[in-house]
């Protein structure tokens, strides 16, 4: 039972950023966000929601995995560096979109991207299936990156 709660547990933080994330993105992304130029490699809009879902899914079970591998004092620095990324992703979404300020959140990605690589390295010596279950996150945001580097100087 208390494994199940862990899981629990985790889901809630990684879903509960991802809401925070999607509240601070829901005002522009209909709006601001049509009007910029893209590069052609820009997804359609329809595909953030399931990629988001998905990865915010593996993180979550990557997180649990950790805490129950070594328990939650020895997992404290992992953990804690897991916090710290999750934040700086929910703090990427008010810059990008809330604040609209595509130049500012291409510094801050570039440090949200080490701090996923911090962690993925972290869980990776805790647990390798949790750090592997990190690997597409940190892919995805390398995407992301460019992406927003992209959008940045074609709308400057």
């Amino acid at each position: 039972m208390r494994q199940l709660a862990g899981l629990l547990v985790t889901l809630v933080v990684c879903y509960g950023a991802a809401a925070l994330g999607g509240l601070l993105t829901s005002s522009s992304v209909g709006t601001w966000y049509q009007t910029l130029h893209k590069p052609p490699f820009s997804p359609p809009n329809w595909v953030f929601g399931p990629v988001w879902t998905a990865l915010y899914g593996t993180m979550a079970v990557a997180a649990w995995l950790v805490w129950r591998s070594a328990g939650a004092g020895q997992a404290k620095l992992p953990l804690l560096l897991f916090a710290v990324q999750l934040c700086l992703n929910v703090a990427w979404s008010g810059l990008f979109f809330g604040l609209r300020q595509p130049g500012w959140a291409v510094l801050e990605i570039c440090v949200l991207w080490v701090a996923i690589g911090a962690s993925l390295v972290s869980f990776l010596r805790v647990s390798p299936l949790a750090g592997w279950l990190m690997a597409p996150y940190l892919l995805w945001v390398s995407f992301a990156a460019i992406l927003n580097l992209s959008l940045w100087l074609l709308n400057r």
